[in-house]
This record gives C-alpha cells, sequence and structure tokens, in this order.
C-alpha cells in the first residue's frame, strides 16, 4: 500500500478555496493523512469552531513547522498573506499547494518559487480549471493540431456576489481580475503565451456605494489576434456565463459553462467544430458534456502525484513565476 501523504492546512478563509480543499483533503483518505488545520489569522479564527474544523486537530504554525514527518502543506489564508505563509513551509523543505495566486507582491512570490526549486519540492497552486475535464479535452485536441493556429481566447468567469464581498475584493491590486480573474488569465497564457501588449481595464461598478474593482477586464495583443479576459462579482446568473472561447484557423471549442453545479459536484459542457464540419451556417458543432465531478479532487490527486515524485508537473516554476507577472501587470499593478 503507498504510504499516506501527512499533510496539515493552514488557513481557513472562505473566500479562498479553503473549505472546499479542506473536505477534499479529508474525503480523500485513501492518499492523505490530514494532520490537522491552523489558522493564523485573528479575523478567520472563528471557523475553526464550525462543524467542517471543529473534529480536526488543531496547531498554531509554529507547531505545524516542528513536526519533523510533514510531507506537505495547503496555504489557504487570505491571499495577501499566502506567499508569507508558504514561505516558511518551503524554507523547511515542505512541498507546498497554495490557493491562486499567490500573494500580489511579484518579487515575494518569486523568491518562493525558486526555495522550492531550489529544493526540489511541488509548488501546486489552486488554479482548479487546470484539471476540468473539458478544458484538458480541448488542450488534447489543439495537442493534435485539430484546431490549428490559435488566433484568439476568450474568457469570463462572473458570479453575483454581497456588498460584503465586493468590498472585499478592494484588499487586492485589480480587486476581481486578481482574484478570479487569475484563473482566466492562466488559460490564455497556458494557450498562447505572453502577449505582445497587455490593456487592463478593471473598473468599479459603483453599486452600493462600493468601490472595489468589481468588474475586470483586460486585452492581451498576439500576433495573429486579440484575447480578452473578463470577470464580474456583480453579474447576475454570470456563474452560467462562465466560458472559454478558443478559435483556431481549423475550429472553435467554446465551453459554456465552464461549469454548472450537479449534485454533490459540478458538471461542464462544450461545443467543438471544426471547419471540415461547418459545411453551412446551421449548428454543426459536435457536443462534449462530462460526467458530474468534483473539481477540487482531480486538484489534490494531482498535488498527492507531485509529492510522491510520479510526475513532472506541467506548470513549472518559470511557468508560475511568469504568469503571476502577467497577472500583476492584467490587475494594472507595476
Amino acid at each position: 500500500m503507498t504510504k499516506k501523504i501527512k499533510i496539515a492546512q493552514v488557513g481557513t478563509n472562505s473566500m479562498p478555496h479553503a473549505s472546499q480543499t479542506f473536505a477534499s483533503i479529508r474525503k480523500q483518505n485513501d492518499i492523505f493523512d490530514l494532520i490537522g488545520v491552523a489558522e493564523p489569522i485573528d479575523e478567520w479564527k472563528h471557523n475553526l469552531n464550525t462543524p467542517l474544523y471543529r473534529d480536526t486537530p488543531q496547531y498554531t504554525v509554529d507547531e505545524l513547522l516542528q513536526m519533523d514527518d510533514l510531507d506537505a502543506v495547503a496555504v489557504e489564508t487570505n491571499e495577501e498573506f499566502m506567499t508569507e505563509y508558504a514561505q516558511l513551509f518551503a524554507d523547511k523543505g515542505i512541498a507546498v499547494h497554495m490557493d491562486k495566486p499567490g500573494s500580489p507582491d511579484h518579487a515575494a512570490f518569486a523568491k518562493l518559487a525558486r526555495t522550492l526549486q531550489e529544493k526540489n519540492l511541488p509548488f501546486h497552486l489552486g488554479y482548479m480549471y487546470r484539471f476540468n475535464p473539458l478544458i484538458l479535452r480541448a488542450y488534447e485536441k489543439i495537442a493534435a493540431g485539430e484546431l490549428g493556429e490559435i488566433l484568439s481566447v476568450e474568457a469570463q468567469m462572473n458570479c453575483f456576489h454581497n456588498d460584503h464581498n465586493r468590498a472585499w475584493l478592494g484588499r487586492h491590486p485589480g480587486g476581481m481580475m486578481y482574484y478570479l480573474g487569475c484563473h482566466l488569465v492562466d488559460l490564455v497564457y497556458r494557450l498562447q503565451g505572453m502577449p505582445k501588449k497587455i490593456i487592463p481595464m478593471n473598473t468599479a461598478t459603483g453599486i452600493g456605494g462600493i468601490s472595489s474593482e468589481d468588474y475586470g477586464f483586460a486585452v492581451l495583443q498576439y500576433r495573429s489576434g486579440i484575447s480578452f479576459v473578463k470577470t464580474s462579482a456583480a453579474e447576475v446568473n454570470g456563474f452560467a456565463r462562465r466560458q472559454l472561447v478558443i478559435t483556431g484557423t481549423k475550429g472553435t471549442v467554446e465551453i459554456k459553462p465552464l461549469e454548472m453545479f450537479s449534485g454533490e459536484g459540478q458538471k461542464t459542457y462544450a461545443r467543438y467544430t471544426t471547419a471540415a464540419m461547418a459545411t453551412s451556417w446551421a449548428d454543426c458543432s459536435e457536443a462534449w458534456e462530462t460526467e458530474e465531478y468534483d473539481r477540487y479532487d482531480a486538484m489534490m490527486r494531482d498535488f498527492a502525484a507531485l509529492v510522491r515524485g510520479e510526475y513532472t508537473n506541467p506548470y513549472d516554476y518559470d511557468y508560475e513565476i511568469a504568469l503571476h507577472g502577467l497577472l500583476m501587470m492584467c490587475c494594472g499593478a507595476e
């Protein structure tokens, strides 16, 4: 039997994916040995008394750092503190899963990545769309040349947040672009690399007197065309309009919605069309649909495989550093 990975979680903030990540680790007890949880931020310590966490051993960060047999940690604090706490465990020689996108200080983020690289430790970020079944299927089509040269990528990730959550976005540069737009920037960068030009157009809707940038938009110019990412926290039924459109010289994939809740998990739907299929103005596309899945299970299984050394992470240290820099430019940060 394969040895279980001894893992702890630092942080319980619900705006990142702390609760879902924790639940997935606990559920997958065939691969993880969940040691405990620590909440270093006073603002969120009340979460330790909720049903999700109260029956799990609770530690301080220092107590976790003193453990000699800890294999890995999942850092799920407020975004602004993530890199700081992840660095403590990287310095100790412990593999790190960290919720996306890491703290906004790019130099600190790069230092963290290089520390883990020097120690040959996994650096794994919580970009759950990297494990979306139909996005992976689209990548396979692209790798096989079935879409031809990629001309543009259009990515949207919207929702309808209350005033409290939209105000919380003001803690981060770019607001919604930083918080959820990072997922979209990751998709565009994976497909097209670094753009020639970036035009951030983030703004505040002003609804309810909230001044945070709750509407994110960025234009990314490439040699072959224009791509964009859009993320709004003030769009009614925005979750159902989350989508990814990949257009190439030989075909198009439209994944919409990126996810819809179904039972205990999610499902994803898409339409795939090649030039050979599109023989008329009618819809000649091929429909794709997934079975129900949990977006976090595949993500954490992937982290476990990296900790065990079972494969090489395609999202390597250089990729993560470049992506973080690109995101901060899309946020309008210097």
